[in-house]
């Protein structure tokens, strides 16, 4: 079933009003000082863990599509994406304004200290591009295979952030490893459907077919 005009506007002010949810009960439990002896740090992790979620959810929308024959549910995907890029920049911004008060000297210290901290820098530096680039003049400049090859900069980004809060844990690693198998099950269908792709391509399934002649034979000679 395919949505109205009408009906998918309010699924997409729906899906906004849901994306800011996660801030919105960050910002709630700094004022009731909820979040734990360091709210600053939680603040900074939440932050991280929506952006990562907010990835995943992204790539998981091309087979949720595929499978379920919701065409429609990728014009909710520019959405996510832009959301995944918003959190992302509030968890770079929550570093470097609350946790290090903009101490660069401290903050070249604690990379150098914290590797992790540059794989996640690097994933947002690479999602810039993709935010730049997600209206539809973006697209329509590009064109759409130089565009859809540039957005799939999301399958590194994805990886990155799994990485960077892999090595951000210490001991408990159960929420990297969680993550890092949903990703890794997006990636694999993809590739699944790419080696089914060639295949049926080395099958011959896109050879041009030899049209069938439906008119009347007519005899010239006769018996």
């Amino acid at each position: 079933m395919t949505p109205s005009n009408t009906q998918l506007a309010a699924i997409k002010a729906a899906l906004f009003a849901a994306c800011l949810l996660p801030a919105w009960l960050l910002w709630r439990g700094f004022e009731a000082d909820s979040l734990g002896a360091n709210p600053i740090e939680a603040i900074t992790r939440g932050l991280g863990e929506w952006t990562l979620r907010f990835l995943l959810i992204t790539l998981a929308v091309t087979p949720l599509r595929k499978y379920t024959g919701w065409h429609w549910i990728v014009r909710l995907r520019r959405t996510l994406g832009l959301f995944a890029f918003a959190y992302g920049t509030a968890h770079l911004m929550s570093y470097v304004w609350l946790d290090q008060f903009f101490d660069w000297p401290a903050i070249a210290k604690d990379i150098l200290k914290r590797p992790f901290i540059t794989v996640g820098f690097a994933a947002l530096v690479l999602m810039i591009p993709l935010a730049a680039t997600s209206s539809n003049f973006a697209i329509r400049r590009l064109g759409g295979r130089k565009w859809q090859s540039l957005h799939r900069a999301i399958y590194p980004i994805a990886m990155l952030g799994c990485l960077h809060f892999w090595w951000l844990v210490k001991k408990d690693i159960t929420e990297p490893l969680v993550y890092s198998v949903i990703l890794a099950a997006l990636l694999g269908v993809r590739m699944w459907w790419r080696e089914q792709e060639r295949r049926r391509q080395l099958a011959g399934a896109y050879l041009p077919q030899t049209p069938k002649f439906k008119g009347k034979v007519i005899k010239i000679f006769s018996e």
